[in-house]
């Protein structure tokens, strides 16, 4: 099934030519189905780059899934042109009446600012609060995991000596979570972060488990007990071209990178990086698309009042 994005949104072009089954609005709109609503908070700067990665993988799955494309009513971007926002985007404020099936928010590179010096901290945590009443599932990722960690358990970041940048091998802890449905034992996924999080305090909080991790890159990945609330802490919507844009930009900027790790053969950046981490990628996405179909409301309004008797999405889809 396709995904249902904005009409003339820069992804259709990149996407389509890439296989991905992509429906207008316009064509959606005659189909007699619910698709999954998600939306998408993007935090991250370079807009079109994040929304062609984040639909790519949404896209890939079984499901219609219809994208709302978000950003902070009390925040402007600055490196994206005003009328991209206005074509695309709506503020939070304007949907914080409806609901959502899924919700994916992005990383920021603002990961050594306090979270209380953040611009757009405090709608931060409305937003976080809005989402127990009106989202089914949520996906963090990056900063927003770490945010939301701060906000709901008060699970602090720690900052590190230098940034971690490369493709990790990670090792599945918890092989019947759905998330990692079809995982290999081990897989690889890109880590772009000036901080981190730790285990030990995870270890007060019963509610949380800690999926997947590594042993030179840390947590990746942790569950909510409900399976509702997904932070992921590593990138696997990077393509292949991600981690040496980003490279090139800080030596530029003279910030005495290193080369990302087990990223460009041999470590040599004059040679073309592979990707080694796309099909756990498309895994990890379609395994929250389908566990969101399985659980979430065939009548979207019932989200978030846990009433045991309301049909399932699956059940009559």
């Amino acid at each position: 099934m396709p995904i249902k994005i904005p009409n003339d949104l820069p992804a259709t072009k990149v996407l389509r030519e890439e296989g991905v089954m992509v429906m207008r609005e316009d064509d959606a709109i005659r189909q007699d189905v619910r698709p999954l609503r998600v939306a998408i908070l993007n935090l991250m700067p370079e807009k079109v780059k994040t929304e062609t990665q984040l639909a790519r993988n949404l896209g890939r799955t079984p499901l219609q899934v219809d994208i709302t494309l978000l950003t902070t009513s009390s925040y402007r971007p600055k490196n994206v042109s005003a009328s991209h926002m206005d074509d695309f985007y709506r503020e939070w404020e304007d949907v914080q009446r409806e609901k959502f099936d899924g919700l994916v928010i992005t990383g920021a590179p603002i990961e050594r600012l306090d979270f209380e010096d953040v611009l757009y901290w405090s709608e931060l945590r409305d937003i976080l609060d809005w989402t127990e009443q009106n989202v089914h599932s949520c996906m963090f990722l990056c900063w927003s995991a770490q945010a939301a960690l701060y906000h709901r358990f008060g699970i602090p970041k720690y900052e590190l000596p230098e940034k971690l940048s490369g493709v990790y091998r990670h090792r599945v802890l918890s092989p019947a979570s759905d998330i990692v449905a079809g995982f290999d034992d081990e897989f690889r996924v890109p880590v772009s972060r000036w901080t981190e999080v730790r285990r030990p305090d995870f270890e007060a909080h019963k509610g949380l488990q800690i999926v997947a991790e590594s042993d030179d890159a840390g947590i990746c990945l942790v569950e909510s007990a409900d399976s509702r609330q997904f932070y992921m802490f590593n990138h696997f919507e990077y393509d292949r071209w991600t981690l040496r844009d980003e490279y090139q930009r800080d030596t530029a900027a003279k910030t005495n990178m290193r080369v990302p790790e087990h990223y460009f053969p041999e470590d040599d950046p004059s040679q073309e990086p592979r990707n080694t981490w796309r099909s756990h990628g498309q895994l990890m996405y379609g395994n929250w698309i389908n566990t969101t179909y399985q659980t979430t409301p065939f009548d979207i309004d019932q989200i978030g009042r846990r009433s045991g008797d309301a049909a399932k999405l699956s059940a009559t889809g």
